[in-house]
């Protein structure tokens, strides 16, 4: 054996960049109602031990037992759930006592329940088997239904010794090859890491927005207009020329005309305007918003689709430059409208995808300025305008000489009234007819806004609708554990025979992605494994990359020494903060892992943070490749020499039990 010098996994302090966890908080998997039955703690069971998650499966199985739920399916699972993943020279005193206690209490086993089949197969596998009887036990196995022919492959793999072990282990390894890619893994797996998308909205539509003064003006210049105009038809009417009158009623028609087209075509510019404005780049460069905020997540998740949706045939950096506006608008959107503190940004990514997607459809079909073609001012509106213009000029140069010959002094007094009330209460006029006709406007884009945001959301929601469950992210993850394992024994040309034990340090990937069910464990997209195979002749160390979105996995390190080459294991930190495996050889550096890290920001309702932490560290299998490390590092290689001696001991007592169940 070679004595290497190992490197550290993760350096320094150990620390590993982790996204934000994500807490699927609609979902109500593990929650079990405050005073559960013993069938529901059974099934809840049932839940955690698909989920691997060994430890409390067994715990909420001997809740349901001691309840008075002791079915002969319920023993069948209790005995699944204590020897899962290990050999019975695995197994402490206390573990030894309860198979005990769990074969001597069993009933007479009637071959017509199906449930008593598999418990006689498991406790078959229990006693001793000559090579002469291994082909009969595996047989036996295979003619149970497949849910319990998989529950024993997929759990007992380890149990048997010899050609029997080998045997088992490839139909283990078969089925979980069959199972890491089972139910279109690859196309779903991605869905689980995916934040529940928070629910599309609008910004309110801003109430018409009239300054009292306007309302004055338009007040104050109608009144004190209609009473000169009434003055001047007086004048005129009194100078006895019907020219006259008829030209201050061309002057009236006229500017009635104006006034309605006037008010449209400046509402026409001044949108326009607006919408211009929107669309132009910003002058000045704004601010970064503070590191870690909400806003500035959304500026990321901007930048990054505005970078990945470029249309076709379109330079990038001319995109980006011709949009900047736009995206600067939709960015201060959303983040008015979702700027609180239980929304985060990732919530909010597919509305920004479809933004940002919306954009570019419409850069395509050359419609993003399409507005510019609708507030246009028609051909009615400019004839409005100005022929109502001219109306009422024409209209003026005939009446106004009139009144004036009538009575000089007050003619002129009462034009220039006219005039000077005329011109501010059309300017208001108009400001107060734009606003109303923005706010109706403003509206019916929110109404098409609102709509198109609902239907991506619902188009969102049926593509997440399959999102894997917890159950299965285990499943898969423990198929591709148990593939790597049978890697690295062909690497190291070992058979399973020849493996006193296997023991996994998993561990979350840098800057990976994280998600779990409220009261489940964390699941991660990319983990970092420490793989150990126990033989004789020593330990082999297999560090390994897995990315579980892909399946893909990349071996980064082999290490091999003696079992006297072990100085210490350890975990430094509690387990409801920060805890770090270390493996310490003679020979070299530690090799540091971070294990689990902080999660009281993804707490759900009454959810305990240890708790939280237990869970996840159990699903790792944590405490039992803690329990043979440290072993080996306590004692070496007579740890495994004492280790079984004291089972064999144990187990020649259980050899009788478990003949006296099968006779």
């Amino acid at each position: 054996m070679t004595s290497p010098t190992a490197t550290n996994v993760a350096q320094g302090d150990a620390r590993v960049d982790l996204q934000a966890g994500i807490v699927h908080g609609d979902v109500n998997f593990y929650r079990l109602p405050p005073d559960p039955s013993p069938e529901e703690q059974f099934n809840a069971a049932l839940k955690y031990l698909r989920a691997r998650v060994r430890d409390e499966a067994r715990r909420f199985i001997e809740k349901a037992v001691a309840g008075g739920y002791a079915t002969t399916e319920v023993q069948f699972y209790r005995l699944i759930a204590l020897l899962s993943g290990r050999t019975l020279r695995q197994l402490g005193t206390e573990e030894l006592d309860r198979l005990d206690a769990i074969c001597t209490s069993l009933p007479e086993l009637d071959d017509r329940d199906e449930w008593a089949a598999g418990l006689k197969a498991i406790i078959r596998i229990l006693g001793p088997v000559n090579a002469a009887e291994a082909e009969l036990v595996i047989k036996e196995i295979d003619a149970l239904n497949q849910r319990q022919r998989d529950w024993i492959y997929g759990h007992l793999d380890a149990l048997l010794e010899g050609a029997m072990q080998d045997e088992m282990w490839q139909r283990s390894v078969t089925l979980a090859k069959t199972q890491r890619t089972a139910d279109d893994r690859l196309n779903r797996v991605w869905k689980f890491f995916h934040p529940t998308p928070a629910q599309p909205r609008t910004l309110p539509v801003e109430p018409p927005a009239v300054a009292l003064r306007d309302w004055l003006r338009v007040g104050a210049g109608t009144a004190l207009f209609t009473f000169a105009f009434v003055k001047l038809t007086i004048l005129v009417a009194a100078h006895g020329e019907l020219d006259s009158n008829l030209g201050l009623l061309v002057s009236l028609a006229g500017l009635a005309a104006f006034c309605i087209g006037g008010a449209d075509r400046y509402y026409r510019r001044t949108r326009l305007r607006k919408k211009d404005a929107g669309m132009r780049p910003p002058r000045q460069r704004r601010p970064e918003a503070p590191p870690g905020g909400f806003a500035r997540k959304v500026d990321r998740l901007f930048n990054r689709y505005f970078g990945r949706y470029v249309p076709r045939g379109t330079d990038r950096a001319h995109w980006l430059a011709q949009t900047a506006g736009i995206r600067r608008q939709l960015r201060d959107e959303l983040v008015e409208i979702y700027r609180e503190q239980r929304i985060e940004a990732e919530q909010i990514a597919w509305l920004v995808r479809y933004l940002v997607s919306d954009v570019r459809e419409q850069w395509e079909r050359d419609t993003l300025t399409a507005y510019r073609h609708q507030l246009q001012s028609p051909g009615t509106t400019m004839a409005l305008y100005i022929g109502g213009l001219v109306a009422l000029t024409a209209g003026s140069l005939w009446a106004v000489p009139a009144a004036v010959m009538a009575a000089p002094l007050q003619g002129i007094a009462w034009c220039l009234l006219a005039v000077a009330s005329a011109v501010p209460a059309l300017r208001s006029s108009f400001r107060i007819v734009a606003e109303r006709r923005r706010v109706t406007a403003d509206q019916a884009e929110r109404a098409d806004k609102e709509a198109a945001r609902w239907a991506a959301y619902h188009r969102w929601q049926r593509k997440l609708s399959d999102k894997p469950s917890d159950t299965e992210m285990a499943a898969w993850l423990e198929g591709d554990r148990k593939v790597l394992v049978d890697q690295a024994m062909r690497q190291y040309r070992l058979r399973p025979s020849q493996v006193i034990a296997h023991a996994f340090i998993e561990a979350p990937a840098n800057s990976c992605k994280k998600a779990r069910y409220p009261r489940g464990p964390w699941r991660y997209s990319r983990y970092r494994l420490l793989l150990f195979l126990l033989t004789d002749d020593g330990v082999r160390q297999v560090n390994i990359d897995l990315d579980f979105e892909a399946a893909v996995d990349r071996t980064t390190q082999r290490l091999n020494y003696r079992f006297d080459a072990v100085a210490a294991v350890r975990i430094d930190g509690i387990a409801a903060r920060q805890q770090t495996f270390e493996l310490t050889l003679f020979s070299g550096e530690p090799v540091s892992v971070l294990v689990s890290e902080s999660d009281n920001e993804a707490l759900q309702h009454n959810e305990d943070p240890t708790r939280i932490a237990e869970l996840s560290l159990d699903a790792s299998g944590l405490s039992h490749t803690l329990h043979v490390l440290e072993g080996i590092a306590a004692e070496g290689k007579e740890w495994v020499r004492h280790r079984r001696q004291r089972a064999d001991a144990r187990l020649a007592n259980l050899a009788s039990t478990v003949r006296g169940l099968l006779d």
